[in-house]
């Protein structure tokens, strides 16, 4: 059980005095055990850099998101099993949901796709999989795929938002509009498929009423799910560049967990926070360094929130 202590939180999805609705409670009342993430590179690549939409990527992508995955070398069940033997040191026996991280997960074949979802779903202990992707890289063909996987596994699709301001995705070579995100996130709702929105905080020149405008906005959509990152700048990327000109500035500790808190007002109670705060790359990190600190963070997010007496979807 997550439960440590009575619950004294007034928020009803929570066992364990958190105020917004946590991956682990969710976890736990889906399957009733321990489940980890077992991320997984399977040689995909993304519009944004073959060429098709762009070149280049995101300006603050360093060509694949994935911190522990063996990317091009090693089989989809080789990096599951390197994934399980880390994970059971210290979490043994719990259930993995294989998740292909770097890149865009749906961008191929349907014989592809089927071939390497089934070599993850075939893996011991794979509950589920968790495919991210961009929304330019959804379609009916794809979609009816994952639709039919859901229907015998949990399969979440992970899907990027960052903003849902153009102007400012202009100025990191998104490579699409909110109105493609739009499209493809209804598309998976229509076909009861579990999505997953990702956001950005501290973009190219947005204000913080920009960033909780995103959320706002994303909560009238009520995705099942939201992750919610902070920029990170790191080395060997065109934000480095653009950091060292000056013209991004990293967003403050104190800002970012504000923003944050303000953002969790205007989501559903009933969607899961899968994430808080992104994980840096701590070799690769240029900035904010204070973002390594992580459980500094979620300390600094839940002592916010309950000072406010807040709960994630009071505003919603």
């Amino acid at each position: 059980m997550i439960q440590t202590e009575p619950n004294k939180s007034p928020f009803p999805f929570s066992v364990d005095n958190k105020r917004y609705h946590t991956l682990s409670y969710h976890f736990q009342k889906t399957f009733g055990c321990r489940v980890e993430k077992a991320v997984v590179d399977a040689g995909f690549t993304c519009p944004n850099i073959d060429g098709t939409c762009g070149t280049g990527g995101c300006s603050f992508c360093l060509n694949g998101s994935g911190g522990f995955a063996q990317s091009g070398v090693f089989s989809v069940t080789q990096q599951l099993q390197m994934e399980a033997d880390r994970i059971y040191k210290k979490r043994n026996g719990a259930k993995l949901i294989a998740y292909f991280q770097s890149h865009s997960n749906t961008y191929g074949d349907l014989d592809m796709l089927k071939k390497i979802y089934n070599e993850a779903l075939s893996f011991p202990n794979v509950v589920g999989l968790s495919i991210g992707t961009r929304p330019d890289c959804i379609d009916e063909e794809n979609a009816g795929l994952i639709a039919d996987f859901s229907k015998k596994a949990y399969v979440t699709v992970e899907l990027g938002l960052q903003t849902i301001h153009d102007e400012t995705a202009k100025r990191f070579n998104r490579g699409y509009g909110f109105c493609e995100f739009l499209r493809a996130f209804r598309l998976l709702k229509e076909k009861n498929i579990r999505v997953c929105v990702h956001i950005i905080n501290g973009l190219y020149g947005e204000t913080q009423e920009d960033m909780v405008k995103t959320a706002f906005v994303l909560g009238k959509l009520r995705p099942d799910a939201v992750k919610i990152h902070l920029l990170h700048i790191l080395k060997g990327t065109k934000a480095q560049q653009q950091f060292e000109a000056g013209e991004l500035t990293p967003m403050k500790k104190d800002r970012y967990i504000d923003t944050v808190c303000r953002q969790l007002a205007y989501l559903p109670p009933e969607c899961v926070i899968e994430r808080l705060t992104g994980d840096g790359i701590k070799d690769k990190l240029i900035a904010p360094r204070w973002s390594l600190d992580k459980i500094s963070v979620l300390a600094g997010i839940d002592r916010e929130l309950c000072l406010r007496g807040a709960v994630q979807g009071e505003f919603f």
